[in-house]
């Protein structure tokens, strides 16, 4: 099948139902989505899947036709943040680290399409997101500052 990661063309050969967490990390060598529980409960292995978040670990290889899948790594670039991503820095929103990529690419979701949320839109857009550190008052910071920096941009 052939379908788009991080805006290069891909083609894999796999079967049919391997998740796209695994032809990622194991097939393509990218690393940003993690393997948290497999069902589909936590969002570390968050991607966005034609602009929507998605978990990598439900979405399987005869759904990727023609996909443009986006991780992490296809959200900025260490010489230009992504405006969540900067935000997280400036937050310091990482603890242990492990949920952040899934974290990201979800408020990532968000803002492309509510650029100002509130509290509680932040809330439940993120409520399938676990962080076993709790930082959950340094993400919300770091998407309202999201939001700022994309709104003045």
């Amino acid at each position: 099948m052939k379908f788009t990661v991080n805006g290069t063309a891909r083609q894999v050969d796999v079967e049919d139902d391997m998740p796209l967490l695994w032809i990622l990390r194991d097939a393509l060598g990218i690393t940003g989505p993690k393997y948290g529980c497999g069902i589909a409960q936590c969002g570390a292995c968050t991607v966005l899947m034609d602009g929507d978040a998605v978990r990598s670990c439900q979405i399987t290889s005869d759904m990727l036709e023609g996909a443009d899948i986006t991780t992490i790594e296809g959200l900025g670039t260490p010489q230009a943040l992504h405006a969540v991503q900067a935000a997280w820095i400036e937050h310091q929103v990482a603890q242990c680290g492990y949920c952040q990529s899934g974290q990201i690419v979800q408020a990532a979701a968000l803002l492309a399409r509510d650029p100002a949320p509130s509290d509680a839109a932040i809330d439940d857009e993120m409520s399938g997101n676990l962080c076993r550190c709790g930082t959950y008052p340094r993400i919300r910071a770091a998407i309202r500052t999201a939001s700022r920096t994309l709104q003045e941009g």
